[in-house]
């Protein structure tokens, strides 16, 4: 600065002012408010209207949470107390019903006696998720995640143990035709082979070997009807062995359906549109009366398994579209490098396209998962005891407890949020831990 210029300045600062506190509408609670809930004035009115709203439901809700009566033997006795307590007219919820009857709604009408069972089932089921859903536990760990199918089988419905290990030896079967096969025939004649054998086993060996080995070395414990199955113990084996069946077959159905081949795209095409065009109930519908016209005559095959087999293909259709949509999102380069390597189809899906596809498609995937889940209240048109409708209305059937309503559907809704909340969470996890792109 010239000596002219520093003249004539009035003032100049030579010490910087002490820093003082932002002024009290540009920080904190007060900011929030003012620009998300009041920064216009169309915003400040839906924001009071939905305070009015939100009161109005509360008002109603937390007096009647608030008067719950847990301990009682009958739904007039929830009435007297709650009159003895609060007053004539005040009403409250009778969560006693729950505590009188949770194992109901667990277990549906599995036999007292025998509910070890299905909580051991239940255990093991999770400790056989954990390698899958957590890559960091061990890798062997995953032998019993295979074999898992077959003991929850066996522990749920009990009888001889053998069934369940012949419908396992046809998987084993199948591998070990697509691996003898693999070098001599070429990929497809193997998976083609690696298809039909245990389809072969099942419908022709299984039973008759079954009965053999019983009749040899007899192992079994006390066998359990379909029609005593009912509440979550239902809704989790046919969600779950759902979900664990559906992914495989739709990664199938949309490799078919991309696939160059006009037969089996035909073939995958004609599939997936029939399933999405039809309502599962249709579907159960088919399962529970149609079914058995096409089996031979004399097969007696249970109704829940008829069930996880329409469940299945009906959630593997939808499963195939949101994974066709994945592999479309792919780079045509991806494709290209993968053929740069030398690798031949099947190679290339498994190790560089499928993987990339599956990371993308894992929110639809999830999705249609949930979906499947809550679908499982439907089986109740094909009279299985579900625990949202069968077991709700076998419990206000009794005398005790007619006339409730709100509390049961409350209690099954909740455990059906905590259930599809966590595959929701997972679901986050699993696509931060598979976030790959350079930042």
């Amino acid at each position: 600065m010239s000596n002219s210029q520093a003249n004539s300045a009035v003032y100049v600062r030579d010490a910087m002012l002490p820093a003082e506190h932002p002024p009290a509408m540009e920080t904190g609670i007060i900011k929030w408010l003012r620009e998300n809930l009041f920064s216009g004035p169309l915003n400040t009115i839906l924001t009071l209207v939905g305070l009015v709203a939100i009161y109005s439901v509360l008002s109603g809700i937390l007096p009647w949470l608030f008067r719950s009566v847990w301990v009682a033997n009958s739904l007039g006795e929830c009435r007297s107390i709650i009159t003895a307590t609060f007053g004539e007219g005040a009403t409250g919820a009778c969560w006693a019903v729950i505590r009188e009857r949770w194992t109901q709604f667990i277990f549906g009408f599995y036999p007292s006696h025998l509910y070890w069972r299905p909580v051991l089932a239940f255990l093991l089921l999770l400790a056989a998720l954990a390698p899958v859903l957590f890559t960091h536990l061990p890798r062997k760990s995953l032998w019993f995640s295979i074999l898992y199918p077959a003991l929850g089988f066996w522990l749920l419905w009990g009888g001889t143990i053998w069934i369940p290990v012949v419908a396992m030896a046809g998987f084993a079967l199948g591998w070990l035709a697509l691996r003898v096969l693999q070098p001599i025939g070429g990929t497809i004649l193997a998976t083609i082979a690696a298809v039909v054998v245990p389809i072969l086993w099942w419908l022709l060996l299984a039973g008759p070997v079954a009965q053999q080995l019983q009749a040899i070395l007899p192992i079994g414990i006390e066998a359990v009807r379909s029609d005593k199955f009912g509440g979550f113990v239902l809704a989790f084996t046919i969600g779950i062995t759902g979900i664990a069946f559906s992914l495989p077959m739709g990664i199938i159905l949309a490799l078919g359906r991309r696939s160059d081949m006009l037969l089996v795209k035909a073939l995958c095409v004609g599939f997936i549109e029939f399933i999405r065009g039809v309502p599962l109930i249709t579907l159960l519908f088919t399962a529970s009366l149609l079914l058995n016209y096409f089996l031979p005559p004399g097969t007696n095959f249970d109704i829940i398994l008829r069930v996880i087999i329409m469940v299945t293909l009906f959630s593997a259709a939808y499963i195939a579209e949101v994974i066709r949509g994945g592999l479309a999102a792919l780079p045509r380069g991806q494709y290209e490098a993968a053929d740069a390597l030398g690798l031949d189809y099947w190679k290339a899906q498994r190790l560089i396209i499928m993987p990339q596809a599956l990371k993308i498609s894992i929110p639809g995937i999830v999705s249609s998962f949930i979906g499947l889940f809550k679908d499982t209240t439907l089986v109740i048109f094909v009279g299985l005891l579900d625990p949202l409708k069968g077991i709700t209305d076998a419990v206000r059937a009794s005398i005790e407890w007619k006339g409730i309503y709100w509390e049961p559907y409350i209690f099954v809704g909740g455990i059906f949020f905590l259930i599809c909340f966590s595959m929701s969470r997972y679901s986050m996890y699993l696509e931060r831990k598979l976030q790959r792109e350079h930042r």
